[in-house]
């Protein structure tokens, strides 16, 4: 095995900056009770709070400045997901921010980036990625949608699934057998053929959906680079797993800060329940997984420019952050009683977040399987 780079894990001054103006924004702008009103919405999301964070940059902080963005690196960006992991941030900013801008990073052309990164920098226009099509397969690299070559460009047909906030884009990138490989097509969202279905999930704070292309037909100009997507594909996989594990962390934060502040206000028999062994031991359980997990995931961030390490330590953070979270949740409800369980208390919402995000690119058990495959066993 190679050496792992030598990097600092110190942050920087800029990044420290990034995480309190995105932490102050974001409790003063969001807050949870905000995010309960947007979940049972309509639209899922707050089109002028979308507005807002693109005039902060944080929509092009991936994006180089050529083409309209901050140029920083995902260390950066990893720092912004938390914490909006930590108040469970609504919108299609993963999505878009991250899977759909470190698709076209990745895969398309410089003329395509060119054409194509501006309005998502800017936020002008939403992107997703629509890759998962059977359940419990999360390989991008066999899929059943095709893409048939035609005299002035492509016909697509097919059905995607668990699509990110697939009602929100204008545009989506499809994933599509085609006679040379997997190809990845730009494809308007209103174009004939193309059926958009909101899918019931668990999580209403990140909305899903069906996709169909029926005979849906493209220009060349669609098809994002030239040869077989599948490397590629699998390296943005890889990028929006560390991103989702980042987002874990700073929710994991949160329930186990809920969890010490509960402890330490609930009197019983005369004295707070911190003060009680048992409960005790749940927080210190707490704080150990999450700084085990923000460790890896801090990590991992740092190795996407490493291609060497990347294929390793995306799937560690992923099964790492992804079990850490689910469980932290899930001490959160015990901590609270009864209470937790209601509708009314915020920690069912993290609980619910935690499950759908830790299935969202394939559990811990396939994380870790991938893992394996990577390091050869």
């Amino acid at each position: 095995m190679a050496e792992i780079p030598d990097v600092s894990y110190a942050p920087t001054e800029e990044q420290e900056l990034i995480r309190s103006t995105a932490r102050q924004f974001l409790e003063e702008r969001l807050g949870l009770e905000k995010v309960r009103e947007l979940m049972m919405s309509g639209e899922g999301f707050d089109p002028v709070l979308w507005k807002e964070m693109a005039e902060l940059g944080w929509t092009g902080l991936g994006i180089p400045e050529e083409h309209g963005g901050s140029g920083l690196s995902f260390v950066e960006m990893g720092v912004l997901l938390e914490e909006m992991g930590r108040l469970l941030t609504p919108g299609p900013f993963f999505a878009s921010s991250v899977m759909a801008t470190s698709a076209i990073r990745e895969l398309a052309t410089p003329d395509q980036q060119a054409r194509l990164l501006p309005s998502l920098a800017s936020g002008e226009t939403i992107a997703t990625v629509a890759i998962f099509e059977q359940a419990r397969n999360w390989s991008p690299e066999r899929p059943a949608t095709t893409a048939t070559r035609q005299t002035d460009g492509w016909m697509l047909q097919g059905r995607k699934r668990s699509v990110l906030n697939g009602a929100d884009a204008n545009f989506l990138l499809v994933t599509a057998a085609t006679d040379d490989g997997v190809g990845v097509f730009a494809v308007d969202a209103s174009l004939d053929g193309v059926a958009i279905d909101r899918e019931s999930v668990l999580d209403p704070t990140r909305r899903q959906a069906e996709i169909v292309f029926d005979t849906v037909t493209v220009g060349d100009e669609a098809r994002l680079g030239a040869a077989d997507s599948s490397a590629g594909l699998r390296r943005v996989l890889a990028i929006a797993t560390i991103g989702l594990a980042a987002e874990q962390v700073g929710g994991a934060q949160a329930c186990m800060e809920m969890s010490v502040d509960y402890a330490k206000s609930r009197y019983q028999f005369g004295r707070p329940i911190g003060s009680y062994q048992a409960i005790k031991h749940r927080c210190a359980n707490m704080l150990m997984n999450v700084e085990h997990a923000r460790s890896v995931v801090h990590h991992a961030v740092r190795m996407i420019d490493h291609p060497a390490e990347l294929p390793i330590a995306a799937p560690l953070a992923g099964s790492i952050a992804s079990a850490a979270y689910v469980w932290v949740a899930g001490e959160t409800i015990q901590v609270h009683g009864g209470i937790g369980f209601t509708w009314e208390h915020n920690a069912h919402l993290y609980l619910k977040r935690a499950k759908a995000s830790s299935l969202l690119f394939g559990g811990p058990r396939y994380q870790r399987d991938l893992m394996g495959r990577a390091i050869g066993i």
